[in-house]
């Protein structure tokens, strides 16, 4: 069973930084896709960013690119997401959520079968 928790949330002001952690486990696939999503109040989820766990690609929605980095790090087993230059229209509980095995479309939520219970990003103005 694939587990995955976010942590690193919290609240800035505008024009600051957080950094999101997801620390999963059970992966049982070789080629799975680890995506960040986010969701607003009273809004559809949004792809923030994902990649794929055994190839070079990462991929970035646009609402956020140039601003976000999505990196992954094997030793800790975990996929982090940089966030920069936040902006108030940023506020929302982001999820990260993992497509095991990878079948495509890497910024599709409906493509990612494991969600994490997601965690509070709050960006002040």
């Amino acid at each position: 069973q694939v587990e995955l928790v976010e942590s690193g949330g919290g609240s800035v002001q505008a024009g600051g930084s957080l950094r999101l952690s997801c620390a999963g486990s059970g992966y049982t696939y070789s080629t799975n896709c680890i995506g960040w999503f986010r969701q607003a109040a009273g809004k559809e989820r949004e792809a923030v960013a994902s990649l794929v766990t055994d190839a070079p690609n990462t991929y970035t929605g646009a609402s956020v690119r140039g601003r976000v980095t999505i990196s992954r790090d094997n030793a800790k087993n975990t996929v982090n997401l940089q966030m920069n230059n936040l902006k108030p229209e940023d506020t929302a509980m982001y999820y990260c959520a993992a497509s095991v095995p990878f079948t495509g479309w890497p910024l599709d939520p409906e493509r990612y079968n494991y969600w994490g219970q997601g965690t509070q990003v709050t960006v002040s103005s």
